[in-house]
């Protein structure tokens, strides 16, 4: 596993002008679309005879249409064809719709502009099945989580610059200073692209479908194919939705509410940018180079705490007009607002940056490309319907700071039902919590759990939180074999089987649980996935090992797989351990104590006996308990 910092990718060729390529289209697509938004709320520009808020969720809905419409196709384009010559060409076509929307800022053809944003999206649409997929093909799994998180943030860099730059260039005299920008920004753009290395077509042989309806559905399936792949691409459509809303009613919001001008729109969306390119370079330091399903509920917190409290900081128009930046710090309540922004944003990469990597890492290779094509239709019909819904929950008379709350009651209620469907990110997220706040882990020998296969995980018994501890550590999801007490306690019962915990039972306890748990463990093992073994049969009561069972030859014999001896250490007078009380201890015990993971190299099937094993472990762990 790579342990080099993120930011050592921009100084490669196989990630920096691909960075450096997709900067500059989202530079542009920023610059244009924000600089027509302030344009129309700024200046009353009336067009098909909207209101500036109608007309800003129409040109949202606009630019995301062609995404729901042509993403299945170029899915197939992407999957088709090497992807550094088709990046060039979306890149030609970028310069023609910039010269294009040069003429029509000229000569003030406001309907013809609304065209060009239409054409901007399709655009858009043939380069994000690209843009996804090829970080997989460049990038190694260790990297994906950074890379994902640069670009991420590379991208809310772009709608900074583009916020301001095209906030700047809007001139009620004449356009000409935006139009050249956009004009050279797309050269530029271009010309970085010709240093992208070759990356080869993943299906050379696919026959194209031109049909979009059926080809969509049959896209969709792929991405169905995989539930933690499909519910995650439901998880990032939504977050798609919440931005879209949140930021949409910006520009309306600064003139509404706070009574405020452009320059005061561009502070609040620079702020909204800058705290999702926080966030996503923070989730590669938050998850070690891992790719962290547990950020994803901590996101998910946030985006609901912060979106409700922007509500509160400013629930009413504010009485006086704010006719400068200076004149809004001045304000009551204006560092509440901004804070809120930010902080929105932090959650949001911290959010969407592992559901981006997951899929990446988890879908297959020769249809990654129509996946996220799938993953972009399904994001641009939530954002078709974010608009919507902010139009006809405004026109039913709620103001800007309500839509706001509203959207964060509705973001916790959608995170409560994924989560629900898929628990191991909550897991996860109880595993990260532990992991990187009760304790210091320090992990080695990761590198020896294999990224694809069946395999056992054989470790020593320490506290209760042992499985949490050592399952927060890997990558891949494991199945824990517990106590069949502790899996039946109520409550947390369904998490334990929605994680495919695996319940066991000693022959005198409960014979039937016991057959049952050997049918389970092989089963997993059978469908290629990690299951994790306690040998010891309980928690340690002195700290010390104990011998190890028997019942992990029988599992050996049943299902030959390699075994991965684990040590662990450092747990022992813990709160969650054993020591002094037999059970869970009244008071806290060595909060932030150091505990050492230490995964072993994996042992042949043939040479794996409980023995062998505890061995193994015993040397592994050391004389630290």
């Amino acid at each position: 596993m790579s342990s080099s910092n993120q930011f050592s990718l921009l100084k490669e060729r196989r990630f920096a002008p691909f960075f450096a390529t997709q900067f500059l289209g989202a530079f542009n697509d920023n610059i244009f679309r924000n600089g027509l938004i302030i344009l129309i709320t700024f200046q009353s520009v009336q067009v098909f005879s909207l209101n500036a808020s109608q007309l800003a969720n129409i040109a949202g809905a606009i630019f995301i249409l062609p995404f729901f419409l042509f993403s299945a196709i170029s899915g197939q384009f992407a999957d088709k064809y090497e992807k550094s010559r088709l990046i060039r060409l979306i890149k030609v076509i970028e310069i023609a719709l910039m010269s294009m929307a040069a003429v029509a800022f000229v000569s003030h053809s406001y309907s013809v502009l609304f065209l060009v944003l239409f054409l901007m999206g399709c655009q858009s649409t043939l380069f994000g099945p690209v843009k996804y997929a090829y970080l997989p093909q460049q990038l190694e799994t260790s990297e994906l989580v950074g890379g994902n998180a640069l670009v991420e943030a590379g991208t809310y860099l772009a709608i900074i610059f583009g916020l301001i730059v095209g906030g700047i260039l809007v001139d009620p005299d004449g356009q000409f200073a935006l139009s050249g920008c956009l004009l050279a920004v797309a050269i530029f753009g271009y010309i970085a692209s010709r240093a992208i290395p070759q990356t080869r077509a993943v299906d050379p042989g696919l026959n194209m479908n031109w049909n979009v309806w059926t080809e969509t559905w049959h896209i969709i399936g792929f991405a169905r194919a995989d539930r933690g792949v499909f519910l995650s691409i439901l998880g990032i459509s939504w977050f798609w939705f919440f931005g879209s809303v949140m930021t949409l009613q910006i520009p309306a919001y600064t003139l509404d509410i706070l009574h405020g001008n452009k320059d005061i729109s561009i502070l609040l969306l620079v702020g909204f940018a800058v705290g999702v390119g926080i966030g996503s370079l923070l989730c590669e330091r938050l998850s070690g180079h891992r790719i962290e399903l547990g950020l994803v509920p901590f996101g998910s917190i946030g985006l609901s705490l912060f979106a409700i409290d922007l509500y509160f900081a400013q629930p009413t128009m504010h009485v006086e007009a704010v006719d400068s930046v200076l004149a809004f710090f001045d304000q009551d309540g204006t560092m509440r607002i901004l804070f809120d922004l930010v902080m929105l944003g932090a959650f949001g990469g911290l959010y969407s940056v592992p559901l981006y990597a997951l899929i990446q890492e988890r879908a297959k290779r020769q249809h990654l490309s129509r996946i996220i094509a799938a993953n972009n239709i399904i994001n641009s019909f939530f954002m078709v319907g974010a608009a919507g819904l902010a139009i006809a929950l405004m026109n039913a008379g709620l103001s800007i700071p309500q839509l706001f709350v509203v959207l964060g009651i509705l973001n916790a209620v959608v995170a409560i039902y994924i989560y629900s469907l898929l628990p191991e990110f909550l897991m996860r997220f109880v595993a990260w919590i532990i992991v990187n706040t009760l304790y210091r882990i320090r992990t080695t020998g990761l590198e020896n759990i294999p990224e694809h296969g069946p395999a056992i995980i054989v470790c020593n018994h320490v506290s209760f939180i042992d499985g949490l501890v050592v399952g927060g550590s890997i990558q891949r999801p494991a199945r824990f074999v517990m106590w069949y007490k502790i899996f039946d306690i109520p409550f947390i019962n369904f998490l334990f089987k929605n994680a495919k915990a695996i319940p066991i039972a000693s022959t005198s306890e409960n014979e039937e649980i016991l057959r049952k748990a050997f049918e389970q463990i092989d089963e997993e093992l059978a469908d290629g996935n990690l299951v994790c073994i306690f040998p010891e049969g309980g928690i340690t009561q002195d700290g010390e090992i104990q011998t190890f069972r028997r019942g992990i030859e029988k599992i050996i014999e049943l299902r030959p797989v390699p075994v991965i001896p684990v040590g662990l250490s450092g747990l022992w007078g813990s709160w969650f351990s054993r020591k002094k009380s037999g059970g869970l201890r009244r008071i806290p015990g060595k909060l932030l104590a150091r505990v050492d993971i230490r995964f072993g190299e994996a042992v042949k099937a043939d040479e794996a006996t409980a023995p062998q094993l505890e061995l193994l472990v015993r040397t592994l762990r050391g004389q630290k308990r």
